[in-house]
This record gives structure tokens, C-alpha cells and sequence, in this order.
């Protein structure tokens, strides 16, 4: 990498993303679209973009149906599934809307049901319906419940291929991609003059700098001296899958209705795009930021949660469902007990184990899960602080909103 360049040599601005995920890359994308005269530089400390968070999840294009209007969420999802869907047929690649259902067990979950539906509806979201047992179980036969929301619009993609395609795009407008280059520092170069990032391959000096560092993007954040708050704690996702004999049983996927005190929406059955059906995610304290297993352990993760008093207040709060959801990691069959609720046919020989992924979630200092979407500005540093599901749904309509006032200085 080129060292000491100028801000803003020859009129051309040069500007840092960090973070090779789909957000980053989408950013990076925008960025180029929004200024062709822009140099772009993504910088990311492992040697493949799509390593963490884009590689490892169910792939699911969600439609919009759980955010509150006006949050960034219910803004940028829709828009986002739009663009997204564009892209994939743009590029060729798989995507396929096989539809979802969200089925309530009682009556208590048919009231938050109707309540979803309707601002699913707020939302704009397409084609969405409530629909009886009879109806929805001509979509899904072998699943149970007493109500379902039908969205035919939800999709399901190979969101790692996604990036790897706009990583191509990224360098083909001209930008650099910097892999195996994490960033140790962040500086601001005088009054309002630039920024300056050090990094494993060298030092960039840039005029501005666009975070999108996912599991990292506290500590990129609090590098550009930016707040410690709030802080991410990752959340280990682990998934089984069924086995070819049983895969029959789901045509798309089928999904609880959400607790509303969580943003996590709750073990489902998932068919992706490559065939296979995947039955998750839970969600328990993993010990390391990419803590993919039980295994996986780091001293300064650990320190990490164990100094920040959100977490505390946070386990104070639902100590109670953080062990269930201990206990349905360690047994497979509580696992598929929570998925038979929906699929009664499902038995433990039916799943083998599959992949698990690390939830990026921003936990506030009173305990809170942060919901929505959320960037900070440092200067002329700009810091997607929490953007767990659907933020790789979302991740092109989230790149245009952050070139946009990266480009303009809103925001700062």
C-alpha cells in the first residue's frame, strides 16, 4: 500500500472503509457510485472478505415485517431487499423467494401476530397475509399452529457470494482491497484536514473513514476516540441441519413469532439455497468475538464482557432464558423440541450439526439491547456501531445512506 499520500491530492478524495463484509463492501460500492472520482480503500484484517458475520448465517432476505416504522431498519430493509434483488439478478446469482411463515401457537401470539401484520403493512412490505391452518398448511403441510403471516416476497441468498461479487465490483471502479490488514490506529490529521489510519501494510492518510468493522466496530470506534458506548457482546448463533431424508419436511421457511423484550427471532427452519435445511439459531454468550464453539476462548474478549456493566444488568434481567438457551446448545434433543413446536414430524435423527455464527450485538451501558441500526461520528470517522439482522438484507441501501453523508458531511 502507498504511504503518506495526501488527503485530497488532485481534487480526488480518498476514503477508508474498514471492514470486508457486505456492509463494508456495499459502503465501499456506494462510495464509487456516488463520487467515480474517489479512491476507495477497504482494509480488513483477514486474508478473505465475508470471513465472520456475511459467511455465517441462514442467508435469509428478510422482507421487513418486525421493525418499527421509522426506525433505520424498517427504512433500509425494504429498500434494501429491492436493491438486493436487483444486484443478484444483475450478477446471476441465486436468489430464490420461496416465501415465509410466521405461525403463532395460542392466542396470546395470534394478538402479536395481527400486531406484526400490521406493520408489516406500515412497513409497505408486499404480498403479506394472515392466514388459517388450512391456508397456510397448502404452503406448509407438515407445520402446526392456530395462525399464520404469510410474506411470498422472502428470499434466501448466498449472501458470502454477494460480497465476493461486489468485492470484484469494488476493484473493477478502481478501488483496494487491503486483506490481511488490521487497523492498530486511527488519528485525525490536524483541523478537519483528514485522517490518518495505521494499519498492519502501512499508513493511509484519507479525508474520511467509513467503519463497518461488525464484531470489531466498538474497538475501531473507541480507536477514532469515540465512545465506548455502546459496546458489542457477541451472541454465538449455532444451527443444526436436517438430513436429506427429512429435508421434505419445510418448502421454505417457517419462524416463531418474535419475544418482543429480544431482537432475536427465535429458533426456525430455514431452507437455503444450497438445498439444505438449516434448524436455529439459539443464541448464547460466546466466549470469544469469533467464538464459533464451546471451544473457543480469549482472555481479552472475556475481560471485555466482564467490565462492561451493561452485561451485568443485562444478565440480571434474563438470566432465565440465557439458560435455556444454554441448555438447548448442549442437548440436541431440547434443540428440536423448540423446532417440533412448529414441525410436531421432527425427530433428533432427523438433524446432525451444521454451522453457528457470532451475533454482533451492541448492548447500552443500562443493559439494553440496541434494536435498530446505529452509527456514530467521530470527526470524519463514521462508525456502524450496531447492525446485526438485516443488516446484510439491508447492506446496500445502508452503503448508499452512509456515502451519501460521508460524501456530504452529514452527520458530522
Amino acid at each position: 500500500m502507498t504511504t503518506g499520500n495526501t488527503p485530497g491530492t488532485r481534487g480526488q478524495r480518498r476514503i477508508g472503509v474498514i471492514g470486508a463484509g457486505i456492509v463494508g463492501l456495499a459502503t465501499a460500492q456506494a462510495l464509487q457510485q456516488r463520487d467515480p472520482d474517489a479512491e476507495v480503500l477497504v482494509f480488513d484484517k483477514e486474508a478473505a472478505v465475508a470471513q465472520h458475520q456475511t459467511g455465517r448465517n441462514s442467508g435469509v432476505v428478510h422482507a421487513g415485517l418486525y421493525y418499527p416504522k421509522g426506525s433505520l431498519k424498517a427504512e433500509l430493509c425494504v429498500e434494501g431487499v429491492r436493491r438486493l434483488r436487483d444486484y443478484c439478478q444483475d450478477r446471476g446469482i441465486a436468489y430464490d423467494a420461496c416465501g415465509k411463515v410466521v405461525v403463532a401457537l395460542d392466542d396470546e401470539e395470534a394478538v402479536r401476530l395481527r400486531g406484526l401484520f400490521e406493520r408489516a403493512v406500515g412497513n409497505g412490505v408486499p404480498g403479506v397475509e394472515l392466514l388459517e391452518p388450512a391456508a397456510f398448511q397448502e404452503i406448509e403441510p407438515h407445520a402446526v399452529g392456530t395462525l399464520a403471516l404469510h410474506s411470498p416476497n422472502t428470499a434466501i441468498v448466498d449472501y458470502a457470494e454477494v460480497a465476493r461479487h461486489l468485492a470484484i465490483d469494488v476493484e473493477a471502479a478502481g478501488g483496494t482491497l487491503h486483506l490481511g490488514a488490521a487497523v492498530r490506529g486511527i488519528r485525525p490529521v490536524g483541523a478537519d484536514a483528514g485522517v490518518r489510519v495505521l494499519t498492519d501494510v502501512g499508513i493511509a492518510e484519507l479525508d474520511a473513514v467509513v467503519n463497518c468493522a461488525g464484531l470489531h466496530a466498538d474497538r475501531v470506534a473507541q480507536l477514532a476516540g469515540d465512545d465506548a458506548e455502546p459496546r458489542i457482546v457477541p451472541f454465538r448463533g449455532e444451527y443444526y441441519q436436517l438430513t436429506p431424508s427429512a429435508r421434505g419436511l419445510v418448502n421454505g421457511l417457517i419462524y416463531p413469532v418474535p419475544d418482543p423484550r429480544y431482537p432475536f427471532l427465535g429458533v426456525h427452519l430455514t431452507k437455503r439455497i444450497d438445498g439444505e435445511v438449516l434448524i436455529g439459531p439459539n443464541a448464547v454468550l460466546a466466549m470469544a468475538r469469533e467464538g464459533y464453539d464451546w471451544r473457543t476462548l480469549r482472555g481479552g474478549d472475556l475481560m471485555d464482557i466482564a467490565r462492561w456493566p451493561g452485561m451485568w444488568r443485562l444478565a440480571r434481567q434474563h438470566w432465565r432464558t440465557g439458560a435455556d438457551e444454554v441448555l438447548r446448545s448442549l442437548s440436541t434433543r431440547r434443540f428440536v423440541e423448540e423446532a417440533r413446536r412448529y414441525v410436531p414430524a421432527l425427530t433428533a435423527d432427523d438433524v446432525i450439526p451444521s454451522v453457528a455464527g457470532v451475533r454482533a450485538q451492541a448492548v447500552d451501558r443500562d443493559g439494553s439491547l440496541v434494536d435498530d441500526f446505529r452509527i456514530s461520528w467521530q470527526g470524519r470517522v463514521a462508525s456502524v456501531r450496531n447492525a446485526p439482522s438485516p443488516a446484510a438484507t439491508s447492506s446496500l441501501a445502508i452503503g448508499s445512506y452512509l456515502a451519501e453523508r460521508v460524501l456530504t458531511g452529514v452527520g458530522r
